[in-house]
Order: structure tokens, then sequence, then C-alpha cells
């Protein structure tokens, strides 16, 4: 049977949702990357959520591509297309399919189909593969999934030479893995073509909206990030989801990083446990290194210790923390900002750690780099806090931007510094009064270069001290330092709307679900809101402004406590009462769903007196910029009157 198309009336083109339910092992990632790549390179918006189990094998798996022509991206709760390949979820799955949707299922899983609201295409899967005579038995089971891939390909209208380039991509120009999965698509798709009918009002279209884009985890950027960063050493211990990370340093280090001569200028190094790892890495960052390890919160607890000591003592590594909730053990392959007010405190007694928190996949390159220039520049240790949802999932963004200045290693004395100080300098001495003080590295020749490097109390020239003075001078001065990284770190992103009446502040990951939020607040409930999206604690001027500036502010966290919105209480107790929290933490990627719901629970109209002064208001701007294009515009002379006679 032929498909027939719906009427161009009925067709739903460009905004909907797939999700495909495996099983965790079945080698199901290849063809879901497919489809996912297959449609970014259509030029239509896109974005892929993977939902994993944290066994080995053998659990359900979904993963969720959104297709949106308007750039949203975030994850959606509605599921308008779902195909069903495991038995164990089937009913579920098939629950889970929007009224109106359609349903494809491996046709070998005989179990009752109970709604006649959705369309249903059975699959033909094994009898499909079996066909296939060119392809290896010991494949079949791994290839099979590419005939849902053709099935689907046909049904909504997914180009196939965008599937080759999709498969050409992943497999990187291999020609007979390319051929053996691309037949299966083709069969699926001949297959769909001569025995489907096409019922539901569901199709792709070619547009122009991922020019220029690219398609990139964050964790794979953050590790290029780092490479063009100078990075020279990791040690790490492998925890979902952070474990990909320093892979993808395996992966391209020996790519970007070569010498005439052969020799590594690098080192990564895998620890027994995240107490070695975070230890190696203060190691070698005081031996003058560029330093940095990777872990999620658990490893992250373990590390504490360390952490207070490269504070105090003042040693500049890197440590990112892809986030995943908690507490214990908690879900591991689950996503979450619950590490935030952990890592601000990270450490016993007063400490205050300097904090990245990446907004996308651009920006996890961004501060792969800037966060090494950053903690050498404070000499301090600089956590960056992604999590699994950006890390581990694939996401359109703009190109990398690569660094254009050279690497700020800070305030370091060389010999001929020494030497012109006469060697008359303290390790802890400041001497500019921002709070930074000088070092030098091992190596330094000159014979008053060294010091004790000191986790216990020290003066002013690294001798020990307990003088009740000397360690109030030491921790006013570490104050001081983090004032000064107000200057380093980079500066919220704002971005305001026109009539705006409330305020929100968000930050990471969150950011593409406040951003579609926004849009529905304004275009269905008439709430005009701005948004700032925090980039780095400490919390610099801009933030305290743009709380001001508001009567109310939205702050949105995908933790259950409200952990940002507890950091800016604390930071500006004189604004406690404009701030609202809007938390939630399930484990699941945040929606604009439970944004926009989670601000109108909490919505308070204006009052009219308030309304009618800022309309007054936004009347006076617009006289006022009425009346200066009409001062800017030249005043016509007028005509001379011509006179009656000739």
């Amino acid at each position: 049977m032929a498909v027939t198309k719906n009427s161009k009336s009925s067709r739903i083109v460009n905004d909907f949702s797939i999700t495909v339910g495996t099983v965790n092992g079945s080698g199901s990632s290849t063809a879901n990357n497919t489809i996912l790549r297959a449609l970014f390179k259509m030029g239509i918006p896109v974005s892929g959520k993977n939902l994993f189990p944290s066994n080995i094998q053998g659990l359900p798996t979904w993963y969720t591509i959104r297709v949106n022509k308007l750039g949203f991206v975030a994850r959606r709760d509605e599921r308008e297309i779902i195909i069903a390949m495991n038995p164990n979820s089937f009913a579920r799955d098939l629950a889970d399919v929007q009224p109106g949707g359609a349903f494809f299922y491996a046709d070998d899983i005989k179990q009752p189909i109970t709604r006649d609201d959705i369309t249903v295409y059975p699959m033909p899967i094994k009898q499909l593969i079996r066909e296939q005579n060119d392809l290896p038995a010991n494949l079949r089971d791994l290839v099979s999934n590419m005939i849902y891939v053709g099935v689907l390909a046909q049904m909504i209208g997914i180009d196939l030479e965008m599937i080759r380039s999709a498969l050409t991509f992943h497999f990187k120009g291999k020609e007979k893995p390319i051929t053996l999965n691309y037949d299966a698509v083709v069969a699926g798709a001949e297959w769909a073509r001569a025995n489907l009918e096409k019922k539901d009002p569901y199709y792709v279209e070619p547009m122009d909206k991922t020019h220029g884009m690219i398609m990139a985890d964050g964790n794979t950027a953050g590790a290029i990030g780092s490479i063009y960063g100078g990075l020279q050493f990791t040690a790490w211990y492998p925890i979902t989801p952070a474990s990909s990370l320093a892979e993808s340093l395996n992966e391209y280090l020996p790519m970007l990083r070569k010498r005439e001569d052969g020799k590594h200028t690098y080192a990564v190094l895998q620890a027994e446990d995240e107490l070695a790892a975070i230890g190696m890495t203060i190691g070698a960052a005081w031996s003058g290194l560029r330093s940095m390890t990777s872990t999620s919160g658990p490893g992250l607890s373990l590390m504490t210790e360390f952490m207070g000591l490269a504070y105090y003592a003042e040693v500049p590594v890197v440590v990112w923390d892809v986030q995943r909730i908690g507490p214990s053990t908690g879900l591991p392959t689950r996503t979450s900002q619950g590490d935030l007010s952990f890592s601000a405190f990270m450490g016993h007694g007063d400490t205050q750690q300097v904090i990245l928190l990446p907004g996308g996949v651009d920006e996890c390159f961004e501060f792969g780099w800037k966060s090494l220039d950053i903690a050498e520049r404070l000499q301090t240790p600089v956590l960056v806090l992604s999590d699994l949802d950006m890390g581990m999932n694939q996401w359109m963004s703009k190109p990398f931007e690569y660094p254009e200045t050279p690497l700020d290693r800070g305030k370091v004395l060389w010999e001929k510094d020494l030497e012109e100080l006469k060697g008359n300098w303290g390790r802890y001495l400041d001497v500019d009064d921002d709070g930074i003080t000088y070092r030098t590295f091992p190596g330094n020749k000159h014979p008053l270069a060294a010091y004790f490097l000191r986790g216990t109390g020290h003066d002013e020239y690294a001798k020990y001290s307990e003088e009740v003075p000397v360690w109030l001078r030491n921790m006013d001065r570490l104050k001081k330092k983090y004032e000064t990284a107000k200057k380093y770190v980079p500066a919220p992103v704002v971005r305001n709307m026109r009539g705006a009446t409330i305020g929100i502040i968000a930050y990471g990951s969150t950011e593409s679900a406040v951003d579609e939020a926004r849009y529905l607040l304004d275009k269905e409930n008439g709430i005009k809101a701005d948004f700032l999206r925090v980039r780095a604690l400490p919390f610099n001027k801009d933030v305290k402004k743009f709380i001001e500036k508001h009567d109310v502010t939205f702050v949105v966290d995908m933790n259950r406590d409200g952990q940002m919105h507890q950091l800016l209480t604390l930071e500006y107790p004189a604004s406690a009462t404009k701030l609202v929290s809007v938390a939630y933490g399930d484990g699941m990627p945040a929606s604009a769903k439970w944004v926009r719901e989670g601000i109108l629970a909490q919505y308070k109209k204006p009052t009219a007196a308030k309304a009618a002064a800022a309309k007054k208001v936004v009347k006076a701007k617009a006289a006022s910029k009425s009346a200066k294009t009409a001062a800017k515009k030249p005043v016509k002379k007028a005509a001379p009157k011509k006179s009656a006679k000739k």
C-alpha cells in the first residue's frame, strides 16, 4: 500500500517530539544519533535527551528528539511520536503517546494495543534484518535498529541523503559500516513506502535554522577548551557523568598537542580514587603545570579536604563537576544543579570558592580555557559546574570561539624579577592591595626563590605562625581576593523585554527552558519577563542591579531547595523579599512547562496603581523618543510666494 499524505491543513511540521524506547546496551545510540544529526543537517533545530539506567545492561532506556521550528530545544513532557522496541516498557510507551500521535513498534512484541486515539504502525524488524544478506550474523541485533530509522524517515519525511551523511560522520568515513547500516535504513524505508498508510499529522521539512551551527556535547567541548587553554596535567577517576570529559582529553590531546620530536607535553592519569586524583592535581599545579580534574557529586565530596588545602595554600587548580542528582549515590544517570551550595563553601572553615557556570556547549569550551586563566590569575581553585544534561547530551551550538589572547599565568616571579627585588619578596605578601600575591615555580634558580607550601597557619613569608594578628591578616586578604575575583570571572548575560514586569534569574543548562517559558508567559499569559543568567560566583554588580530593578525576581533552580535563591539571599539580604524561588529537582532536564507553572503559581499581578504608573513611564519614554526624533529632522523652509503679476 502506498503512503497517502494528509491534507496540508492538518499537517504539523517541524514541531513535535520523537521518543525511542529500547533496552540499555542494545546499540540503539548510533541509530538515535543518526536521526538527530540527519534532522540537524536538514536545517531543523533539534535536541536529543538520553534517559538511561545506571546499570550496565538490560533496563529500559529512552531517547527523545525534540524538533522545533522556533528553535526551542528544552525538554518537553509531551511525546507525539514513540517508537517501541522494548517489551518491558511497551505498555508505558503506549500510554505516553499524545492523543493524535503515532506509535511505531516492533511487531514481534505481542502485547495488546488498547488505544484508538492514536495511529499505530507495526514494523517487521526481525524479518527485514534477516533479509539483509550482506550483514554478518553477529551484527544483526545492533544494525536492526537502523530498520526503525528507515521506517521513521519514510513516514515523516527525513531526507535519506542526510541520514547517509550522518552515518558517514559517525563512522568517520569508513565505507563498510556506513554501507551495512545505510542498507538497513533503505530496507526500512522501502518497506514503509509499500506497506504503511500515513495517517498521523507529523512531518519534517527542510529549513535553514542550523546554518553555521554545530552539534556537540558539553564534556567534549570542555575537554577541547581546556586543551586550547594550555592544559598540561589531568588526574581523574571514572564516575558518571564526568568520565567522558577525561576520555575526550585522551582522544584529542594526541591530535592537538604534537611536538616534532614526538614527546608528550601533557599527562593524563587515571588515579585509584578521587582523593588521589585531586591530590595529584594540586601537586602538579604547585609545580607550575596547568592542572585539572573532573568528577561528579560523590567524588567532589571526597575531594573536600584537599580543596580546602588548595584554597588556603593558594594553589591554582580547576575542578569540573558534571552534576548528577544526590545526595549519596542518588540517581547516577539523572541530571541536577544540586552541588551549587556545597561548592560555594567547599572546605571546612571560612572558604569561598570561585565557580563558573556554563550555560551551553560553546561556554563549556570557553570556560575550559578561561577557568585555567582565572585559577592562575587568582591563585585559587576554580570549580566549573556543568551537569549530566549539558555534559552527555548532544546540543546545537554556536561554533567554538578560540582564545586569541596569550595564557594568563598570573603573578609569577622569575630569576630576573627576584634579582631586581634583591630577593625581598614574600609568597603570601600582598603588595598590590588586591589580595593576590606573587609566586615562583620549582626550578627557579634564584637562591631565594624557594618557599614552603603550607596548609597550616603561615605569615606573609610562608613561615609557620599561630599568632592571631597574622592569622587574621591572611584570612582578610583571602576575603579581599574573592572580591577581586569579580573583575575576572564572566559577567552575567542579561536579556530585557520591553514592558517587562518581573525578572527571572537562572544559570547553567536551564537557560533553554527559561527562554521558552518567557515566550509562553508573554504569548499566553501576557506576562513579560527580563532574564539574567548567572555565569559565575562571586556575583558582580549587574546581579544586584537586576534584582533592585524589579519588584519581584523568580530564581530558577534545578534542585529541591533553591540553592541559587539561597546564595542570592545571603549576598543581598536587603532584597531578600524580592526574590522568589522556583525550584524543582526530579532528575529530569528542566522544561519550559515547570518553569512557567512554577512562576504562575507564585505570580501576583501588579496593583492597578503600579500598572498605571508603569504605563505612564512607557508613554513618557515613547513621547520623549518622538520629540528627540522630531528635533533631529531638518526644518523645511516655506517656499516664496509667487507674484500675481507677470
